[in-house]
C-alpha cells in the first residue's frame, strides 16, 4: 500500500511514517522541506517536497491512502479546514482510483461519558485555553464538514484529551466517546496513534465516520 503522509515531520506524522515503513508499506513523506524530512526520518526516506496546499488530483492519484497529519499554530488553526476541503475536492477528480483520506482530528468532538457533553466544553474551561482553543475548535468544525461528505472514502481519528509524544502502547479503539487508559487518564501518544492508524488502513473498520484511539 502506498501511503502519503502530509506533515510527516511533525509529532504524529513521524510516527505514522515509521510505523508504515516498519510494516512494509510504501510510506511517502509529503513535506515542504525534503532535507528536514530526511534528517528526521532517515536519508533513504521517500519524500515528495510540496506544500500541501498545492497538492492536485494528479499528486493524489498515485496513493492508496493519504494521511493528513498537518499541524499548525493557533493563529493558523483555520488552515486545517482549508486543507481538508482541498483534499476532499481534489481526490475524486483523479482519473485513477481515489485514495482513502484519513484525517487526524481533535478530542473536542468526543463525548465525555461522565457529563454526556462534548469534551470541547471542558476544554473551553481550561485555564489559559484562550491562547490555543482555536485548534480544537477548528478540529470540531473539520469533523462537522466531513460528516456531510460522501463523495470520497474518508475516515477521521481523534486522540484523547492529551495527545503527546511517546512510544506505542496497544491501542484502545472507540468511536464517539472519551476512553480511559489503565492509569485513569485520557491520553494518546503519537506512537499509539500511529499503530491505530495503520491498523485501520490495513484492515478498514470505519468508512466516512470518525473513530478514536487511546493508550492502553
Amino acid at each position: 500500500m502506498k501511503i502519503g503522509i502530509i506533515g510527516a515531520t511533525g509529532m504524529a506524522g513521524q510516527e505514522i511514517y515509521r510505523e508504515a515503513a516498519r510494516r512494509g508499506e510504501e510510506a511517502v513523506a509529503i513535506v515542504r522541506d525534503a532535507a528536514k524530512a530526511r534528517e528526521l526520518l532517515g536519508a533513504e526516506a521517500a519524500v515528495v517536497e510540496k506544500d500541501a496546499f498545492d497538492l492536485t488530483a494528479a499528486d493524489l492519484a498515485g496513493f492508496d491512502a493519504v494521511v493528513d497529519a498537518f499541524g499548525t499554530s493557533p493563529d493558523q488553526a483555520h488552515t486545517h479546514n482549508d486543507l481538508t476541503r482541498q483534499l476532499v475536492q481534489a481526490a475524486p477528480a483523479s482519473d485513477q482510483a481515489s485514495p482513502r483520506l484519513l484525517f487526524i482530528l481533535g478530542a473536542g468532538s468526543l463525548t465525555n461519558p461522565e457529563t454526556g457533553r462534548l469534551a470541547i466544553e471542558d476544554i473551553r474551561k481550561a485555564p489559559g485555553s484562550e491562547a490555543w482553543i482555536s485548534i480544537p475548535e477548528a478540529a470540531l468544525e473539520q469533523l462537522e464538514y466531513l460528516r456531510a461528505v460522501d463523495s470520497v472514502d474518508w475516515v477521521g481519528v481523534s486522540p484523547q484529551m492529551m495527545f503527546t509524544p511517546g512510544e506505542a502502547t496497544t491501542p484502545q479503539v472507540g468511536q464517539d466517546s472519551l476512553l480511559t487508559a489503565a492509569d485513569g487518564g485520557s491520553h494518546t501518544t503519537a506512537g499509539t496513534m500511529a499503530v491505530g492508524i495503520l491498523d485501520e488502513l490495513q484492515n478498514p473498520s470505519y468508512r466516512n465516520t470518525r473513530f478514536t484511539v487511546s493508550d492502553a
